[in-house]
């Protein structure tokens, strides 16, 4: 018996790939969109006179991303994501 992949083992890993580098995409969109909406909510502080950092809000987004997900990934995993997202959201520039 062989070390090699079997050519069915290859094929599927190419087509998870594949649907990886589509889910990429659409994640790729979906940050851009969340990015404008920050720099629309960044314009508009000013005008109520809050301050561009709320770790009252920030909190609310880590609570509901873990109420949003369905696993596998751990909240603890995905806190670690989203602070890394808020951190580029806010050193955007409009």
């Amino acid at each position: 018996m062989s070390n090699e992949p079997s050519a069915e083992a290859r094929a599927q890993i190419d087509g998870h790939r594949a649907r990886i580098d589509e889910i990429d995409c659409q994640l790729v969109r979906l940050l851009n969109e969340r990015a404008a909406e920050s720099l629309s909510i960044r314009a508009l502080k000013p005008s109520v006179h809050w301050g561009l950092y709320d770790p009252k809000r920030e909190e609310e987004i880590f609570a509901n991303v873990a109420r949003c997900n369905e696993g596998p990934l751990y909240a603890e995993n995905l806190r670690e994501i989203y602070e890394a997202i808020l951190h580029v959201m806010k050193e955007l520039r409009d």
